[in-house]
């Protein structure tokens, strides 16, 4: 099962590579989306799968306050976010950042917010692509529980492998997202918020 675990900014400074061995001890293949500032280090000083939470399709030079997909490769990501609920993109804009990051051998996590959306991702090939209802994000109703039809229609409409999101909250919702057709999950605040992430964690990956 493929595990993503994004950062956002739930946490600063120390905090972040804190967070990030608290998670490697648990499991050392997880993919975990990481503030840029905090990329070199948590690359460098753990085993985890490090990808950048966005980048911009800009070429290097005179582009102030844009992230570059060169940028995040040279401080050890790995891959990139694309499209999250919370940073939404055009489609055009996602097909040419996924093919400047394929020329760089950066991967992508592109979200998508519906099956008329993953249809169109799709065609673009993303590494990864993660269905996340952005009405469920953040909150305490699982995209299991409350469209498990979409994950069905998904497993048969989508011919790569995929993720959910949004809500996952519970191994039953883990459960249901796998025997559903999809390949993992996508978490955040549910583990981020945790008084006690690793058991939050195990529990969620059924150890």
């Amino acid at each position: 099962m493929i595990t993503i675990i994004n950062f956002k900014t739930y946490k600063q400074g120390k905090q972040v590579l804190e967070f990030a061995k608290r998670i490697e001890k648990v499991d050392n293949s997880i993919i975990v989306g990481i503030p840029v500032s905090d990329i070199e280090e948590v690359s460098s000083k753990t085993k985890l799968k490090v990808y950048a939470q966005h980048v911009d399709n800009f070429q290097k030079g005179r582009n102030t306050g844009f992230i570059i997909p060169e940028s995040v490769k040279a401080e050890g990501a790995r891959g990139t976010f694309l499209n999250h609920s919370e940073h939404r993109l055009k489609l055009d804009v996602i097909r040419k950042t996924i093919q400047r990051c394929k020329k760089i051998k950066l991967e992508t996590a592109v979200f998508a917010s519906d099956l008329n959306e993953a249809k169109k991702i799709e065609k673009f090939h993303p590494d990864i692509l993660i269905i996340e209802p952005p009405e469920l994000v953040a909150g305490k109703i699982s995209v299991s529980s409350a469209k498990p039809e979409l994950i069905k229609k998904i497993s048969k409409a989508i011919k790569r492998k995929f993720l959910v999101g949004a809500g996952i909250h519970s191994r039953k919702d883990v459960e249901v997202a796998l025997k559903l057709g999809a390949s993992g999950i996508a978490v955040s605040s549910s583990v981020m918020k945790a008084r006690n992430p690793a058991f939050e964690l195990r529990k969620l990956l059924g150890r």
